[in-house]
């Protein structure tokens, strides 16, 4: 059965100067479903994260060849323009990285970039998305506080609003609970699993339990190969 899938990858190889860590993957990630990216610690699964959006750059000792296409285009085409690529993608890293600014800019800070100037539309942004990170109802009365003051749950809470508030295609995270608590690693799990009707959700995990939970889709890595998908 053909999965429908708007990131397609094709035969990707990403070498580190004379080191192969990704040899020949090939995978279609389907749309608006949880995939789960598993394996060893070492095996690529965190490199072919950052391929998709395009945070490993050619160059430097890098170097990828074979394709990854989002709605059809090349995002390693020479003529691709990367930060149109990175739109597409909200990434949720293993500890959260909050800005340093308050609650309501680190959510205002994404769409003052993309033009949204007006602050009663700023306002629906933040607590919109502060909502859907089940995070509102905690921070509505201290959005002028420092997000540094956030529980390190919190914080990956408000870092997924932050990356939703640009509206991405798709949820790339990884190992994303790594750094929680049990209590938090269940809220953000929720949360991805709602998601998913609206987003096609990558994510990065060492747990087969986790993956068991979340995913509906499973690819796993060993020694940079896919050796199992589905």
């Amino acid at each position: 059965m053909k999965i429908k899938s708007h990131i397609s990858i094709q035969n990707l190889n990403v070498y580190f100067s004379d080191q192969q860590i990704l040899k020949n993957v090939s995978l279609d990630i389907p749309d608006r479903k949880i995939t789960a990216l598993i394996g060893p610690s070492g095996c690529g699964k965190t490199t072919l994260l950052k391929s998709l959006n395009r945070l490993l750059e050619p160059g430097d000792g890098v170097r990828v060849t074979g394709k990854i296409l989002v709605d059809g285009e090349d995002i390693y085409s020479p003529t691709v323009e990367v930060t149109h690529i990175r739109k597409k993608m909200g990434l949720l890293s293993q500890k959260p990285q909050v800005l340093p600014m308050s609650i309501y800019d680190n959510i205002a800070y994404g769409p003052r970039i993309h033009g949204i100037k007006n602050k009663k539309k700023l306002d629906r942004v933040v607590e919109h998305y502060l909502q859907v990170a089940g995070l509102w109802d905690e921070v509505k009365d201290r959005l002028s506080a420092p997000a540094s003051r956030l529980s390190v749950g919190q914080q990956q809470r408000l870092c997924l609003a932050r990356g939703l508030a640009v509206e991405p295609e798709i949820i790339l995270g990884d190992e994303p609970t790594s750094a929680l608590d049990p209590q938090s690693s269940q809220h953000v799990e929720r949360r991805l699993i709602e998601l998913k009707s609206d987003y096609t959700v990558i994510v990065v995990t060492h747990i087969l339990r986790q993956a068991r939970r979340i995913a509906d889709y499973i690819g796993f890595l060993y020694l940079g190969e896919l050796v199992e998908h589905g």
